[in-house]
C-alpha cells in the first residue's frame, strides 16, 4: 500500500482516508462524492513543521481530492502513492525547497517524473543471466573475469574517467559560486582547508627539518604544500580530495637521510631518484589501470585506515606532549633541594616564545631558536609543559564545542550552521592568542625555521652511483604503494554512496596526475604529498548540507548534497602560499601545542560516520541502548561483536608496523595496508557470514 520510502497511516477525521509520510512530506489523500475530477495542491511552508510523532520537519504538503468513482489508476491511493515515490528523492527535496518561482517547481517535478519512468523502461529490458559459476561465486563489489581483464588494458581506466569528469570541468567552477548557502559555505571551508593544511604543513616541516639536519624545512614544506594543492585542483578528477605530507612520508624522508648519512650519498640526489622511481611506477599504475583493486576494498577496510589515522594523530599529539614533558617538567633541574627556587624563577620569567627580538635571534641570521641548540631543559621550565597541556586540550576542546554547537537549541539554525562551519579557525586563533598573549611570560619553544633556506633545489642525478640508483628503485616502489593505497583509499571514502556525490570518481586519472605531481616535486627538492585521511571526507563534509532525522530517540545525520567544486582547494592553497611571507612572524605566535590540538581536533571530528567506532562503543553499551540502524535489526549480536573483533585485529596489525620504533620495519607498512584486502574476503567470511556481512559492510547506509 506504500511506495518506496513512505509509511502510512489512517485518518479518521471527516472523508480524509490515508496519508503518507516520508522526509519533510506529507501527503493526504480525500474522496469528495461531489467532485468530477482529481484535485492535487501543493503547499511549501516557510519553516518545518512537527505535526506529530510521525511526523517530523514536515515542510511539503500535497493535498489530493479524488472524486468516489475514479479509474484505478487514477484514485487518490494510487495518486498519493505517486507523489510519495517521486519525493521520496532528497535531492527533489532540498531543489523544491530551495526554488523561488512556481514555473521552475513545476519544472523540477516534470524533469523528476520522466527521470523515474525513463529508469522505470530500462528495468524492464532483459538482462541476460550470466551462467559462469566462477564469475557468480565472486564477493559483491568484484568485477568479472571480463572487467579484471581490463587491468592490461593501456590507458582505459584513464579513458573512462577523463569521459566521465571532462564534462563537468566548467560545473566545478560553477557549483563554488551559485546556490543557496553556496558563498557562506565555500568561505567557511576555505578557512577550514587553510588552517588544517597550513599547521601540519609546518608541523611535519619541523619534523623534517630535524630528519634531514635543516635540507627540507618548514618553507619547502609549505612551499610544496602550495604548488602541490593548487595543480591538482587545477588538474585532477576529484576536487574533494586535499593533498598533504603526513607522517609516514616524513618516515620515508628520515630513512634516505639515514642511508645518505650512512653511505656518504648526496641527499637530494637521493631523495630525487627515490621519488623519480615512485612516480615512474605510479604512472605504470595508472595506464594498466591498477586502482580497479579498490573494487575489492569495502566499507570495513576504509574505516579501519580510517581509525588508524585517527590513532596516529592521537599518538603524534600525546607522544609531543610527552617529549616537552620529559624536556622541561622532569627535567634535573626541577628535582631536588632547588626545585621550588627554579620553578619559582621559572615562573617569573620574562623571555616571552623566544621572540624573533630576542639579543640571541639577532646574533644569527640563519636561524632562529632552534630547539636542538639548545635544550629548554637548563633551567625548570615546568610551567612550559603545563601550558603545553592547557592549549592542546583548550584547542581540541574549543573546536568540538564550536564544532557540535549545531546540536543545541541555542541561536537560530542558520547561525548556528555558520559558527560550526568555522570550529577550527575560531579554535586556533583563540588558542594562539591566548598562548601568546595572557601567558607570554612563559618560555615557550616555537617551531623551528630557517630564513636562509633554498626553496628549490635541482636534484643532482649525475652524484648517484649505479649501486645507488638500484636501491632507490626498491625504497620507489615501495613508497607508490604507500601512495597508491592512499590515495585510493582517501578518493573511495569521498566518494562513499552516502555523500550524494554527482560527478562520479577519477581514481586512474588521479592517480596519473599524482604521477606528475610527484616526478615534478622531487626534481626540486620538496616534500611528497598525497591524498589524506580524514582532510579529505572533512572536506566534503565541509561542503554538505547535512539534515537530520530522529528514529527512536537516536538522531542521526544524512548529507542531502555536497557541492563538488574546485575554488575551496584553489583559494585555502593561495592563501597558503601568501602565508610565506608571514614567517617567521607572526606565524611564531602559534604554539606548537596548537598544531597538537589540531592534529586531536582532525582525529575526533573524523570519526563521525565511522561505523566501526560506533560497533566498538557497543561493547560498552547496554544492548536495550543499542541505536536502531539497519545491521542492529538484521545481525545477531554474537556477529556484530565478531565483525568488530575482526577489524579490531586488523588495526592492532596496522599499528603494529605503523608505531613500531625501528624505522626499517615500518618500510613494509604499504605491504600490511594492502593485505586488508585479502583479509576481508579470505579470513574474514570464514568468521561472519555472507548474509551479515552484506548488512555490517555495505557501503549504502
Amino acid at each position: 500500500m506504500t511506495s518506496h520510502g513512505s509509511a502510512q497511516c489512517k485518518c479518521t477525521n471527516g472523508n480524509f482516508s490515508l496519508v503518507f509520510i516520508t522526509h519533510q512530506k506529507l501527503t493526504i489523500r480525500a474522496d469528495v462524492p461531489s467532485l468530477m475530477k482529481r484535485h492535487t495542491a501543493i503547499i511549501r511552508l516557510k519553516q518545518p513543521t512537527n505535526m506529530g510523532d510521525t511526523c517530523h520537519d514536515v515542510q511539503l504538503l500535497i493535498l489530493i481530492l479524488c472524486p468516489v468513482k475514479e479509474k484505478s489508476t487514477k484514485n487518490g491511493l494510487e495518486t498519493g502513492r505517486t507523489f510519495a515515490t517521486l519525493l521520496a528523492d532528497a535531492n527533489l527535496r532540498r531543489q523544491l525547497l530551495e526554488v523561488t518561482t512556481e514555473k521552475e517547481f513545476k519544472r523540477l517535478m516534470l524533469k523528476r517524473t520522466q527521470e523515474l519512468i525513463d529508469e522505470q523502461r530500462q528495468s524492464r529490458i532483459a538482462i541476460p543471466i550470466q551462467m559462469d559459476n566462477d564469475v557468480q561465486s565472486k564477493p559483491k563489489g568484484v568485477e568479472t573475469k571480463k572487467n579484471i581483464w581490463k587491468f592490461g588494458q593501456f590507458g582505459q581506466g584513464i579513458r573512462e574517467d577523463l569521459c566521465r569528469r571532462l564534462p563537468h570541468y566548467i560545473s566545478d567552477y560553477v557549483d563554488g559560486v551559485v546556490g543557496k548557502k553556496t558563498p557562506q559555505k565555500v568561505l567557511s571551508t576555505t578557512f577550514f582547508l587553510y588552517f588544517a593544511c597550513l599547521l601540519p604543513a609546518i608541523a611535519f616541516g619541523v619534523l623534517n627539518d630535524h630528519n634531514t639536519h635543516g635540507k627540507i624545512g618548514v618553507k619547502k614544506v609549505i612551499m610544496g604544500q602550495t604548488i602541490g594543492g593548487l595543480f591538482f585542483a587545477i588538474f585532477g578528477g576529484q576536487p574533494l580530495l586535499i593533498l598533504l605530507t603526513t607522517a609516514p612520508l616524513a618516515l620515508y624522508i628520515k630513512v634516505i637521510s639515514s642511508i645518505c648519512d650512512d653511505f656518504q650519498l648526496d641527499f637530494f640526489a637521493m631523495y630525487g631518484c627515490v621519488g623519480l622511481w615512485c612516480a615512474f611506477f605510479l604512472l605504470i599504475f595508472s595506464l594498466f589501470n591498477v586502482s580497479r583493486l579498490m573494487h575489492w576494498c569495502t566499507r570495513s577496510t576504509e574505516e579501519i585506515f580510517g581509525l588508524f589515522i585517527s590513532v596516529a594523530f592521537c599518538v603524534d599529539a600525546c607522544r609531543d606532549t610527552a617529549k616537552n614533558f620529559q624536556t622541561n617538567f622532569y627535567s634535573s633541574q626541577c628535582q631536588g633541594e632547588n626545585a621550588i627556587t627554579n620553578i619559582t624563577k621559572s615562573l617569573s620569567s620574562s623571555l616571552t616564545f623566544y621572540s624573533w627580538n630576542d639579543t640571541r635571534a639577532n646574533d644569527s641570521s640563519d636561524a632562529i631558536a632552534y630547539p636542538n641548540d639548545e635544550p629548554m631543559g637548563v633551567e625548570c621550565n615546568q610551567a612550559s609543559s603545563v601550558l603545553f597541556l592547557l592549549l592542546m586540550l583548550g584547542t581540541v576542546w574549543l573546536g568540538v564545542s564550536i564544532f557540535n554547537f549545531k546540536k543545541t537549541p541555542f541561536l537560530s539554525a542558520g547561525k548556528r550552521e555558520i559558527l560550526a562551519d568555522y570550529a577550527l579557525p575560531i579554535a586556533v586563533v583563540t588558542m594562539s592568542f591566548v598562548g601568546s598573549f595572557f601567558f607570554r611570560e612563559v618560555k615557550a619553544e616555537p617551531f623551528r625555521y630557517d630564513d636562509s633556506e633554498n626553496v628549490f633545489t635541482v636534484t643532482p642525478l649525475e652524484r648517484l652511483p649505479g649501486l645507488a640508483i638500484a636501491g632507490a628503485m626498491g625504497l620507489g616502489f615501495a613508497l607508490s604503494l604507500l601512495i597508491l593505497m592512499d590515495q585510493n583509499i582517501s578518493s573511495a571514502m569521498v566518494n562513499t554512496p552516502l555523500n550524494n556525490l554527482k560527478k562520479g570518481p577519477a581514481y586512474h586519472w588521479d592517480l596519473f596526475v599524482m604521477a606528475i605531481l610527484t616526478a615534478a616535486l622531487s626534481a626540486v627538492g620538496l616534500p611528497w604529498m598525497h591524498a589524506l585521511v580524514p582532510h579529505s571526507p572533512l572536506h566534503a563534509r565541509a561542503l554538505a548540507d547535512v539534515k537530520e532525522r530522529v528514529h527512536q530517540g537516536h538522531v542521526y545525520q544524512i548529507i542531502v548534497r555536497v557541492r563538488e567544486t574546485r575554488l575551496t582547494v584553489l583559494f585555502s592553497h593561495i592563501l597558503i602560499g601568501l602565508s610565506i611571507m608571514l614567517l617567521p612572524y607572526p606565524l611564531a605566535y602559534i604554539p606548537p601545542a596548537v598544531l597538537n590540538g589540531l592534529f586531536l581536533y582532525v582525529a575526533v571530528t573524523g570519526l563521525g560516520g565511522n561505523q566501526m567506532f560506533e560497533r566498538i562503543s557497543l561493547f560498552f553499551t547496554e544492548q536495550s541502548a543499542y541505536p536502531p540502524n539497519h545491521y542492529i535489526r538484521r545481525v545477531p549480536q554474537r556477529k556484530i561483536h565478531q565483525f568488530t573483533g575482526c577489524q579490531l585485529a586488523q588495526l592492532m596489525l596496522m599499528c603494529l608496523f605503523g608505531f613500531v620504533p625501528w624505522p626499517y620495519m615500518k618500510m613494509i607498512f604499504p605491504v600490511i595496508l594492502l593485505s586488508l584486502l585479502p583479509i576481508r574476503h579470505l579470513i574474514v567470511p570464514r568468521v561472519v557470514e555472507d548474509r551479515f556481512l552484506k548488512a555490517l559492510d555495505s557501503s549504502e547506509h
